[in-house]
């Protein structure tokens, strides 16, 4: 257990004269040349981890400005360091503030380019640089790309999304004119997801705080502080051995080795921070309501989430209804059949851009897990039906999406083969009523309301949901549009706004809204009948398409 800075100080006025004069001849020696100095503790420990990706977080108070400050300043020769809006790092309690307090001045700062150059005279004749930057969407972020920097400090992490922050980290290398020898390193530093949106942290450091961890290398639970090593295995990151090496093919076709990153975890809390522990901070985040007290004030990872105003979905019934699913699959006789027959397949399609096509099988309220494919490998009619074809069983209803034309040709295709195929067009009119007696403004609208309505806890039908964080942050990433005639019309937001918010369209979502959409008016028998004449029509598909998929099943 570490010491709090009242217990060293304790200790050492308990020591004789000459022992005390030499401990503080010890100490100055060893911050020789820092212009901050880290609290003993859990700062210390992050401060000299030699991780490459370091998640220093927990409650509100840690320390983790000061943290990536005194790296910046002491270690390091270019340094980016960023928040989510310029406003907290220049205003009241932000970044330059802070740096402020421990230079006792702004010497250096230059507040049109938010960058501060240390005198070399505190820095041991070493010239270091502070960048302060900001971003909250692609566009913004991109104005940092190809800047290389040795450290990036990212403050109050889990406000960025996941994918802007893997794009700032292309660039952490030394830049020109610095030794190729410097240490490079990037920090992110953050109290718990208050929603959603943040969850990617846990996929990120899963074997600290995720406690259903698939855990490749069976090493168990790591500890804080404790180095596991991660790489990108085609497409997807996962831990590996130190000593793993992949190999990679570059744009000149030739072989490049790739060897792992290292990455760790370290909690602090307030209690770690002596600076705060002095003042009131401690009775302000008592009066925080109990689930932003679990996060900021005991950090607790498993607080319940924050819903968002107007949210259409609660999180809180998608928790439910994904708890609903462990629950049946955990109860499962291995000779007894999880799944019902698959009543409907929700196709979300993708029309070869950087969007994904998503296959989603419901079958009856149970929705069995989704598959994606990227859209450039679903970019032609033969692979979009072979892609169907391979999920679908029991002859479901196809509920395809064909908004802006996208999946017209695989419906066409399916229905000359007589499947049973139900266009949706989240873009036309719905004269369909919610529950609560509203009209809804288009089919979209009405989509994502009905499975809203479906995952009610106490009105819903029972529904059960695949656990998955993307699936959870892309389900309550909807929210309903304020209007003139909220009290009629039900009207959900588009999806650039969505995008705008998440770093991505929410594809999965959309699966789900149309698996849900339209249910199978179908009878068993007619079913029976819908197969029967399919068989005796005898249509072959496409040769693209296997021919044990052709009544649907595998």
């Amino acid at each position: 257990m570490s010491l709090s800075l009242d217990d060293i100080l304790a200790k050492l006025t308990s020591l004789p004269p000459e022992q005390q004069a030499e401990a503080v001849k010890m100490a100055e020696a060893g911050t020789k040349g820092m212009v901050i100095v880290p609290n003993p503790g859990p700062q210390t420990m992050a401060y000299h981890s030699k991780a490459d990706l370091l998640y220093y977080g927990g409650s509100a108070g840690g320390g983790k400005t000061i943290l990536l400050l005194a790296l910046a300043a002491n270690q390091h020769r270019v340094a980016r360091l960023f928040r989510r809006h310029f406003k907290d790092i220049d205003g009241e309690g932000g970044m330059v503030e802070a740096m402020v307090d421990a230079l006792g001045g702004r010497k250096g700062y230059n507040s049109q380019k938010h960058t501060w150059k240390l005198p070399l005279t505190e820095t041991d004749g070493v010239p270091r640089s502070i960048e302060f930057g900001a971003f909250t969407n692609q566009t913004e972020a991109e104005a940092y790309q190809g800047r290389a920097a040795d450290f990036l400090g990212f403050d109050e992490a889990v406000q960025f999304q996941e994918e802007l922050i893997e794009f700032a980290m292309g660039w952490n290398r030394p830049a020109k004119g610095v030794p190729s020898d410097q240490r490079c390193r990037v920090v992110l530093a953050s109290n718990p997801p208050l929603t959603p949106e943040g969850l990617w942290i846990f996929d990120w450091f899963a074997p600290w705080l995720d406690p259903e961890y698939e855990d490749p290398l069976n090493k168990g639970p790591a500890q804080p502080g404790e180095l596991r090593w991660f790489a990108k295995v085609n497409g997807i990151t996962v831990e590996v051995e130190e000593d793993w090496v992949g190999i990679i093919t570059d744009a000149q076709g030739r072989e490049v080795e790739v060897r792992p990153k290292s990455r760790t975890f370290i909690p602090a809390a307030l209690s770690d921070n002596p600076d705060l522990m002095d003042s009131d901070y401690a009775n302000q985040l008592a009066l925080l309501p109990d689930h932003l007290q679990d996060a900021l004030l005991r950090g607790k990872f498993t607080t319940t989430m924050e819903d968002a105003e107007r949210q259409a979905i609660p999180t809180a019934w998608v928790l439910k209804a994904q708890e609903r699913w462990r629950m049946r699959k955990h109860e499962a006789d291995p000779d007894h059949k999880l799944y019902e027959p698959m009543s409907a397949l929700g196709t979300d399609m993708a029309d070869g851009g950087k969007d994904r096509m998503i296959c989603a099988p419901l079958h009856k309220t149970f929705f069995a897990e989704p598959v994606v494919k990227p859209g450039k490998e679903v970019d032609t009619t033969d692979k979009q039906g072979a892609m169907i074809l391979g999920v679908a069983r029991d002859d479901p209803q196809f509920n395809i999406d064909c908004g802006g034309g996208y999946g017209s040709g695989v419906s066409s295709m399916l229905e000359s083969n007589n499947f049973n195929v139900k266009r949706i067009k989240g873009g036309s009119g719905s004269s369909a009523k919610a529950r609560d007696g509203r009209s809804f403004g288009l089919k979209r609208d009405e989509m994502v309301w009905r499975l809203r309505e479906g995952l009610d806890p106490e009105h819903g039908d029972n529904i059960a949901l695949p656990p998955g964080r993307h699936i959870l942050m892309e389900l309550t990433a909807f929210r309903e549009m304020q209007h003139g005639d909220m009290r009629d019309t039900i009207r959900i937001e588009n999806n650039e706004s969505i995008v705008k918010r998440i770093g991505r369209s929410p594809d999965l979502a959309w699966g789900f809204f149309f698996a849900w959409a339209e249910p199978d008016a179908m009878a068993k028998e007619t079913r029976k009948g819908h197969v029967d004449s399919r068989k005796k029509r005898n249509r072959s598909l496409p040769v693209s398409l296997p021919a044990r998929k052709v009544n649907g099943r595998r």
